[in-house]
């Protein structure tokens, strides 16, 4: 098991550490279970903390929230039981609130909202209404790295949004570049991300993971031999 610096009992700010955690975000960083002098549990990244990022449970930035300095300009429009004003507050709290559990993912890294859309729904409202909104769709940037703003946005789908993560796994063959799910789809041999990832992860060439059947049998006896001991 890899060795870390136990900072339990140890205080950054108004935040003081509790214990260690089994959980990590999504860049694998470890959590710890904190407690702010607020009287607030939240759970900071071990790198947040060394680096005096947090501070505090998002407290104060809370206050800012409901103060109405963030996401202002609501007005009566009549929208705050709508998926899009719910989508709205999601990437507003992941991008300005510590204690979001995805602050780490998002604020932390520098990510931001702009100005247009987090003084006024109304704007990012219409921006969505003209930029192809619906509800089976989800907001992407197009630069992971970017900001949340009108040229960096589009809706997409769960499987577009998908194969736009940062820790996606790129593969070029036979002189096309695809993410590893991309391929799955393409191949004629009828394989699953899953079934692909596993190959290449045991070792396998990508011409031997790209191009050798699937044994369907095998998995046909594990299926059977599930269904036998479940008898």
């Amino acid at each position: 098991m890899r060795k870390f610096k136990d900072l339990t009992g140890m205080r950054f700010g108004k935040i003081t550490v509790l214990e260690y955690t089994n959980k990590r975000n999504i860049n694998r960083n470890i959590l710890w279970k904190c407690k702010c002098d607020c009287g607030n549990e939240v759970y900071v990244a071990t790198s947040s903390l060394n680096s005096g990022h947090t501070k505090s449970c998002g407290c104060e930035k809370n206050n800012f929230v409901k103060m109405g300095k963030i996401g202002g300009k609501i007005g009566k429009h009549y929208l705050s039981r709508t998926r899009l004003y719910k989508c709205y507050n999601h990437i507003i709290y992941r991008c300005y609130d510590c204690s979001n559990i995805q602050y780490e993912d998002y604020g932390a890294r520098g990510i931001k909202v702009c100005e247009e859309w987090k003084n006024d729904f109304m704007s990012f409202y219409n921006w969505a209404m003209k930029n192809g909104y619906r509800d089976d769709l989800t907001i992407d940037r197009i630069d992971v790295n970017g900001n949340y703003e009108p040229s960096n946005c589009r809706w997409a789908t769960a499987k577009e949004q998908a194969n736009n993560r940062r820790n996606n796994i790129v593969i070029e063959y036979n002189g096309e570049r695809h993410t590893l799910a991309e391929w799955a789809e393409k191949l004629p041999i009828n394989i699953s991300f899953s079934s692909l990832y596993n190959r290449l992860k045991g070792k396998w060439t990508i011409e031997d993971a790209f191009t050798k059947p699937v044994d369907r049998r095998k998995n046909r006896w594990k299926n059977e031999k599930g269904n036998n001991a479940s008898k």
